[in-house]
């Protein structure tokens, strides 16, 4: 049995892809790239082609290589269309990653047409699972998805600290960013290669619908709540960890999908923060205040 029995792993490991995907969700919603997480998810498919074509393999090291690789091809082709000024983000979102899943389906029925090797045999993972897969680290066993996830929400958190003002700036007002003479778009390249390995990496362990949950809905109802980017992500957090927490109880008590209920609960929160912001919207305009919530940088 890992460190903190089946339950504690996964509802620690889900806390964890939560905070990771926190991290970086917010500064996707600020930037109205929220759909990059469901283009990385279709995208990776080429490099699993790829990685079993070359190394004949479909171990799980070698699969979240090939399919990483993809996913940073998948946003560094994003952020360049993007940053031409000529297509909008979510056009660059739309005309990217149907190429490359494209291509994998092609790959699929060239190359791969007699052989069981698709997304669910692959990379798509249960979180259910992350129990029965354990390392043994200084004598005790700890589930590898959990070391994994440690790994990556501490990754993304050195990065958001140590880029804390770029990232402020770019995600909130680009435009005076380029007017002060810095560039967000290396700012941009770093996150959203940040973001592929984020996701990619924890879709063996916690499945890839609830990593694009987890990347979307805790930061776009932090986003509905305040416009201060710190607390702002403290909401996102105590959301993600909350929809772990809440979401194991529940489908124990109902026995119904773990990972399901993890994203059913993200919803409920976020319902929860449209009512709060909706409410608090209708007391300003009755107070006759002026409109208080964020601006939308990427209109």
């Amino acid at each position: 049995m890992p460190l903190f029995g089946d339950a504690g792993t996964i509802i620690i490991t889900g806390g964890l892809v939560a905070s990771a995907c926190a991290l970086l969700g917010v500064m996707l919603v600020l930037r109205g790239l929220s759909l990059v997480g469901d283009a990385v998810s279709h995208s990776i498919l080429p490099g699993i082609i790829a990685v079993f074509l070359v190394a004949q393999t479909r171990a799980p090291v070698w699969v979240i290589l090939g399919a990483a690789i993809f996913a940073v091809i998948c946003v560094v082709g994003i952020e360049s269309l993007s940053a031409t000024g000529l297509v909008r983000s979510d056009a660059a979102i739309g005309l990217v990653f149907p190429a490359l899943f494209a291509l994998g389906v092609l790959g699929v029925h060239r190359f791969t047409a007699d052989l069981h090797i698709d997304l669910d045999s692959t990379i798509y993972g249960e979180i259910a699972f992350i129990p029965f897969r354990v390392l043994e680290i200084a004598g005790v066993e700890v589930a590898r998805g959990l070391v994994v996830a440690a790994a990556i929400a501490l990754i993304d958190l050195a990065f958001v600290v140590l880029f804390w003002k770029e990232l402020k700036i770019t995600s909130f007002d680009p435009g005076f960013s380029r007017i002060t003479g810095f560039s967000p778009r290396w700012v941009s390249r770093i996150l959203l290669i940040l973001v592929s390995i984020t996701a990619v990496t924890a879709f063996e362990s916690v499945g890839a619908i609830l990593v694009i949950a987890l990347l979307i809905v805790p930061a776009a109802a932090a986003r509905l709540l305040t416009r201060r980017l710190a607390l702002m992500l403290a909401i996102a957090f105590g959301i993600g960890w909350m929809t772990s927490v809440a979401g194991y109880v529940s489908a124990v008590a109902i026995d119904a999908s773990i990972a399901g209920m993890m994203g059913v609960t993200a919803l409920i929160a976020f319902a929860v923060a449209m009512a709060v912001a909706a409410g608090r919207r209708v007391l300003t305009h009755a107070r006759g205040a002026p409109e208080t919530a964020p601006r939308d940088p990427a209109r």
